[in-house]
């Protein structure tokens, strides 16, 4: 049986940008603008059946000289084959969107407020994108290796 990441390239050769099996954890790099197509054939082919969004993280790479600086980074796993897949999406800095998988996972809700959050990243068609860690007042994102981190915040007051 071909392993998960391996039928990934063979249905997206053009998206599919880097590929790796490490201690079992296969792990698919996927151009930016092929996540939607990628996601909703992991959802809704058989061979895959990826009923559930594990977890959505992001991961800065300024100080390693990343180009793109980010990586979105999903866990998906399969209920009924009892498989799991490691998606990794660059973002650049500059155009810190990628597209919302809130539709096809309604778990990537606030997984994706979290990373908008905390990194900056916006989610594109994501139905409600607000901070959901720090306060509305908050400036920047924590996360980034750039935030000052005796950056002084504005106060704020009880909410009426």
């Amino acid at each position: 049986m071909a392993e998960l990441h391996t039928k990934l390239k063979e249905k997206f050769p053009e998206a599919v940008l880097d590929l790796h099996d490490q201690n079992g954890d296969e792990t698919v790099v996927i151009a930016k603008s092929a996540l939607l197509t990628v996601g909703e054939c992991l959802k809704n082919d058989p061979e895959f059946n990826m009923t559930v969004l594990i977890d959505l993280t992001a991961v800065d790479g300024l100080d390693m000289g990343w180009k793109p600086r980010f990586q979105v980074v999903y866990h998906f796993y399969s209920v009924e084959k009892n498989h799991r897949l490691r998606i990794k999406v660059g973002v650049d800095r500059k155009e810190a969107t990628v597209s919302s998988l809130v539709k096809l996972w309604p778990a990537a809700n606030w997984f994706e407020r979290e990373v908008w959050d905390m990194f900056g990243i916006r989610f594109e068609g994501h139905p409600d994108l607000r901070r959901i860690l720090m306060y509305e007042g908050f400036e920047g994102h924590p996360l980034r290796k750039d935030y000052p981190y005796n950056q002084r915040q504005p106060l704020i007051g009880p909410q009426n």
